[in-house]
């Protein structure tokens, strides 16, 4: 099921990893799967997971919490806000320092829920309830009151699991529905206060899964929250992922409102509007993938390069194309037709913009970019995906290894050379 990223930060533990270190289990398998006579040099990365999904922040969130220094997080949630500031992989640093001042709370809970034994110790609403009181006593501080509904939102999945609505048990679904209308009551004086605020827009839009109303407007929720922060795509996947049937939307809709955000946005991501809308949606549905526009899609990268050349950016666009589009090959004819073109797409990334590799973002493609897998050994998963990086460039690069070339990146460009 889909989960946005606010809720899904409780559900993924972030050790530290530095990618520069062991790949020799990753090169071992690719050597047999890469011809002898030629090699791939890349640079690989020297980015930690906890840089990559901003740590720091998150730890800086949780100290505050416990501290009681309520008012430095608010003004410190405000100023990241105000300028629209990300970590590396796009997470709003006010999101960030908001998840890890309701942490200890959330994942006290999630920990519960998993484990019969704790559940039978453990006051469920305790700290749930001292957050309220953190509200009230801030009762003009919009910022903490989000903080608050966030954690609802937070424990409404805990409690909702990943059981089939049939299976659910009857006090679990309850449970659920009432964090999320709990939410529901605190985000109104959120909006009032910060009317311009993209977190509260944010938590607008992730409340949505929690909605029982069958006349939801949510393209214009989202519309309201692109506007508001037009730079951040992640915004634009979700909404693209929220318009699928089996959310709230259909494929007529889908189509409509990615060509809609491309016109909004043109200024900023010309044609990559439409790309960033259909981006997870493609990936997560046949159907759409084979109504897709492709020609403008495949524009849509194009733009979003001329955008953000970062090599953050290149590595997740190739993977995308070259691992994650490939996930659901097999189902559907057209599908598969429109899944061939994208492929293709990772020859020209990778030959004319890649100069580094990031491992991680390669591992987080084969799972389709889900935020909510679990990550049990972090080495391992950097591995998986430099493994499947190489195997990418390597497949991509065939004849001419096969020739006895080496193939070189460098930050200039591509370099191939003979023995």
């Amino acid at each position: 099921m889909f989960r946005f990223l606010m809720a899904q930060k409780a559900r993924v533990p972030h050790p530290s990893l530095k990618i520069a270190s062991d790949f020799d289990a990753a090169d071992a398998v690719l050597a047999a799967a890469l011809p002898d006579q030629g090699s791939v040099n890349i640079p690989v990365a020297n980015v930690s997971a906890d840089e990559l999904i901003g740590q720091d922040v998150i730890e800086l969130g949780r100290d505050l919490a416990r501290q009681d220094r309520w008012a430095d997080l608010s003004a410190k949630m405000r100023a990241a806000d105000d300028a629209r500031e990300t970590a590396p992989d796009g997470m709003p640093i006010a999101d960030l320092l908001a998840f890890g001042a309701r942490s200890d709370v959330v994942l006290a809970v999630e920990h519960a829920l998993s484990d019969y034994r704790a559940l039978s110790d453990y006051d469920l609403l305790g700290g749930i309830s001292e957050l309220e009181d953190e509200m009230r006593a801030h009762e003009d501080d919009p910022m903490i009151a989000l903080v608050v509904a966030m954690a609802h939102i937070d424990l409404a999945w805990a409690w909702r699991g990943t059981a089939t609505n049939a299976v659910l048990p009857p006090l679990h679904r309850s449970r659920c529905t009432a964090h999320f209308d709990r939410a529901a009551d605190i985000l109104p004086k959120c909006r009032e206060a910060a009317p311009n605020n993209a977190l509260v827009a944010a938590v607008g839009c992730a409340l949505l899964a929690g909605q029982r109303k069958s006349n939801l407007r949510v393209a214009d929720q989202y519309e309201q929250l692109i506007t508001l922060d037009p730079h951040n795509q992640r915004h634009m996947r979700a909404m693209g992922t929220h318009l699928l049937p089996r959310w709230f939307g259909s494929y007529e809709e889908l189509e409509v409102q990615a060509l809609r955000n491309a016109a909004r946005t043109h200024d900023l991501w010309g044609a990559g509007g439409y790309t960033w809308v259909q981006f997870d949606a493609i990936a997560l549905d046949d159907e759409a993938c084979a109504r897709l526009d492709i020609e403008y899609f495949l524009q849509g990268l194009h733009d979003i390069l001329r955008n953000r050349p970062d090599q953050q950016m290149v590595n997740m666009l190739a993977a995308y194309c070259a691992i994650t589009i490939q996930n659901g090959l097999g189902g559907n004819e057209k599908a598969d037709a429109v899944r061939a073109q994208i492929h293709d797409a990772a020859n020209w990334l990778i030959r004319d913009h890649l100069t580094e590799l990031h491992p991680l973002i390669w591992a987080h493609a084969a799972q389709g970019f889900n935020n909510s897998v679990r990550i049990n050994s972090p080495e391992r998963f950097a591995a998986r995906g430099h493994r499947d990086a190489l195997r990418a460039i390597g497949d991509l690069f065939r004849e001419e290894l096969r020739s006895g070339m080496d193939v070189t990146f460098t930050p200039t460009g591509l370099h191939l050379s003979g023995h």
